[in-house]
């Protein structure tokens, strides 16, 4: 299969994009929440990262043509696995899904809409079971347009934008992609920079999913020491000087194609 898809005239509206690791509990129930959305010109990619367990064979186990399994000989980590997975994807707008979590009914249809205004969308979560969100702040729709203070949020670590909820065009899949190499981590954060940078994202008040909290999520719950707080902050400053870049260059090529 190619890698890398840049022509989305097979007719394909909506791509999901997952990457899984040891994903066998809970992958079943989070498919099944995807596909009962999809229609028949959306698909469902999945890059396992060399899961040690049992996830490729519970993936395989729907009988589906929509759903594509890429599945990785080495571990590379999610954010090269997502990486991989939007690379392979066919879709006009591209869906970033978890593996543990569950779509709410209605979010493909919400988030779509609202890529029709905007280059990327992210939206709220709640956590499954009622359980508590933590001190997680909830985005506002009323800040969408605010790009120079969402930035400043990102910078400083206090604008929740979760891969999960976050969804994006195809144009703004190629300034995403590919994922700056530094960037081991925090992909939705260069998701909504770029979102961001380019003056066209959007927020989303309610919530589009059900997170699934528990001692494997890849996302930190503890506090991180000062170090590890420092050299995160200064990566995502590096992301944004390269989000700048990015969208400057695609713009150019644009009004040139033009």
């Amino acid at each position: 299969m190619n890698a890398q898809h840049e022509d989305t005239s097979l007719g394909i509206r909506a791509s999901i994009c997952m990457a899984t690791y040891n994903g066998a509990e809970y992958v079943a129930e989070q498919i099944e929440s995807i596909m009962r959305q999809l229609g028949p010109n959306d698909e469902l990619v999945i890059v396992d990262d060399a899961s040690p367990d049992t996830t490729v064979e519970v993936v395989r186990t729907f009988s589906d043509d929509r759903i594509t399994v890429l599945q990785g000989v080495q571990n590379q980590g999610y954010v090269r696995s997502f990486e991989q997975a939007v690379l392979a994807s066919k879709g006009e707008y591209v869906f970033l899904a978890d593996q543990d979590d569950v779509w709410l009914p209605g979010r493909l249809a919400v988030m779509l809409r609202a890529l029709q205004g905007a280059d990327v969308v992210a939206s709220n979560f709640a956590v499954l079971d009622d359980g508590d969100r933590g001190k997680v702040p909830l985005l506002r729709a009323a800040d969408s347009g605010h790009h120079a203070r969402n930035i400043a949020g990102i910078l400083v670590g206090y604008r929740p934008y979760y891969g999960c909820g976050m969804a994006m065009t195809r144009a703004q899949a190629r300034v995403f992609t590919p994922v700056p190499s530094y960037l081991q981590e925090s992909h939705d954060l260069w998701l909504a920079l770029c979102g961001n940078v380019a003056g066209s994202m959007a927020h989303l008040d309610e919530p589009t999913l059900l997170r699934r909290l528990h001692g494997n999520n890849v996302t930190p719950t503890g506090w991180r020491s000062l170090r590890r707080i420092l050299q995160a902050r200064l990566m995502i400053f590096r992301a944004l000087l390269e989000a700048a870049r990015r969208t400057k260059a695609s713009k150019r090529s644009a009004q040139q194609a033009a």
